[in-house]
């Protein structure tokens, strides 16, 4: 590895910034990467490592604005082009050692350059920067700080402005403050309905609009003009006919002049800032058509907004995986909910998209999690993709649509009975049966009772058990007494006792009851 020549691209000075390939003096001291920068400890030693070659001056701030913004985005300028053409070129044998793999791999293909890019490219290009005062002569280290302050300003400015990354902010701040203008809008909207309210009370019950009750007031002033009013351009005919009738009965307080003006004032700026609210949102939803028109179809323009500025830009956006996107905005109560070992949330700020809003309690956790992955795939679309159109969130939008039009009818199908109760269809069909008339009801004599019955059955087989017990035990002792067994006295009492309470179940005479014939 011979690295003669290579080209410091970090080195920015203002009206005089300049390419200067340096070439090694030393090569052997730049395999040992761990200990190269003690080499660069001083001017001194580091003029021993690398020589300047060649100088050249850019002609302005722009040209050398220009010539950063290709190095930082991998790009080849013209003036880089030029210097290596002119003096690396003649040395086409040796290897140049670039400090950017991605401009190295560039001017490989359209120079044919043999380029490298190592640690120790990395580590000598440190260096160099480390003793740029020293390896260029003629530079006041005071100028040398003032051109690289200026020029870094003028690429800051440069990024911030023509970054295809910022151009969402302009969608933070205006869903940023349209959220201040709703929260401003009925602070003040509250506070003139109470303010007029004392005056005339019965107006805030007729009319219930905001922006018309702040509108009638601003242009009627003292209840008592109601009845000399015209205010057919705000209101109905009903609506006014109601309140020029209770603005004669009105049991509200009166009030001065000065303070009628004041409410009046109030109700300008409620006004104003409604009008303003209004044209915001059409720009917002201008914006966001324009930059994000996918996921505009898919969760409408407010919610994709929240989404945006909450993740910071639409590019962070499109990194979160789509569980990311689902609860995005329920933070508090994910990280509560795996603090006490409780079901985490199923939506956040998702949950206010139309889709999710139309679907039934049980079916809002499906149905944000399905509108969840698609919505991810059309934010990486519109924030990576070159294609404006939105073609494919309206496709995303009707599958989910199909999916809850799907969940919603099984429902309902669900609602009216099993699929074991549908199953059955002859329950419902009409059958044809032959019933034979029984003779047995006309009979007038007393029949007794199941019940009965039941008892006496009972009875009878308790009996012939008591019998078949007492002959399988007179077996027993007759074949013990044939084998010669002992047997003891107490089994004998016990046995006679029993014998005895048997006999006696056995002479208790049954309850009578009538007896029944039935002639058939």
């Amino acid at each position: 590895m011979r690295p003669s020549e290579m080209v410091s691209q970090k080195v920015i000075l203002r009206a005089s910034l300049v390419w200067f390939p340096y070439e090694v003096l030393n090569e052997k001291k730049l395999q040992e990467v761990d200990s190269l920068w003690k080499e660069f400890e001083t001017p001194e030693k580091a003029n021993k490592i690398v020589k300047l070659k060649h100088f050249e001056k850019f002609q302005d701030t722009t040209e050398a604005l220009a010539a950063s913004t290709a190095l930082v985005e991998g790009k080849l300028s013209k003036n880089l082009k030029k210097i290596l053409k002119k003096i690396v070129a003649k040395d086409a044998h040796e290897q140049l050692a670039v400090a950017d793999a991605k401009l190295g791999g560039v001017i490989k293909d359209k120079l044919n350059l043999s380029c490298i890019h190592s640690p120790m490219v990395t580590e000598l290009m440190r260096g160099i920067r480390s003793q740029i005062e020293g390896l260029i002569t003629g530079l006041p280290s005071r100028e040398m700080a003032a051109m690289c302050l200026g020029l870094a300003h003028s690429l800051s400015r440069y990024k911030l402005k023509f970054s295809p990354d910022k151009v969402d902010t302009m969608i933070v701040q205006a869903i940023s403050l349209l959220d201040d203008l709703d929260k401003e809008l009925n602070n003040y909207i509250m506070r003139c309905r109470e303010w007029y309210g004392w005056h005339f009370p019965e107006l805030g019950k007729i009319i219930t609009d905001n922006l018309t009750y702040c509108k009638c007031v601003r242009k009627v002033g003292d209840r008592r003009n109601f009845a000399s009013s015209d205010v057919a351009d705000i209101l109905s005919e009903e609506i006014e006919e109601d309140v020029k009738a209770a603005a004669e009965i009105s049991m509200g307080t009166e009030v001065s002049e000065e303070d009628i003006n004041n409410i009046i004032h109030l109700c300008d700026q409620v006004i104003e800032i409604s009008e303003y609210r209004t044209q915001l949102y059409d720009y917002l939803k201008n914006r966001m058509m324009a930059i994000a028109p996918n996921l505009t179809v898919m969760v409408g323009e407010l919610v994709g907004a929240r989404l945006i500025a909450h993740a910071g830009s639409l590019l962070n956006l499109a990194k979160h995986p789509a569980s990311t996107v689902q609860i995005l905005g329920a933070e508090k109560a994910l990280f509560r909910a795996l603090k006490t070992k409780r079901d985490t949330p199923k939506f956040g700020l998702i949950y206010h998209a139309s889709l999710v809003g139309q679907t039934t309690a049980k079916n809002k956790g499906k149905i944000s999690r399905m509108l969840a992955a698609k919505t991810a795939l059309t934010i990486r679309y519109d924030a990576l993709g070159e294609d404006t159109s939105a073609e494919m969130g309206a496709e995303n939008r009707l599958k989910v649509e199909t999916r809850l039009r799907h969940l919603e009818e099984r429902g309902i199908r669900r609602i009216s009975g099993t699929g074991k109760a549908l199953a059955r269809a002859d329950k419902y069909q009409n059958k044809s049966e032959v019933k034979i008339y029984d003779p047995s009801g006309d009979s007038t004599l007393p029949v007794a009772s199941k019940k009965r019955k039941i008892q006496e059955v009972e009875e009878q087989e308790a009996g012939v058990a008591v019998k078949a017990k007492k002959v399988k035990r007179e077996i027993k002792e007759e074949t013990s007494v044939e084998e010669g067994e002992p047997v003891k006295k107490k089994k004998k009492k016990k046995e006679k006792k029993k014998q005895t309470e048997d006999e006696g179940a056995l002479t208790e005479e049954p309850p009578t009851s009538p007896t029944v014939e039935v002639w058939k």
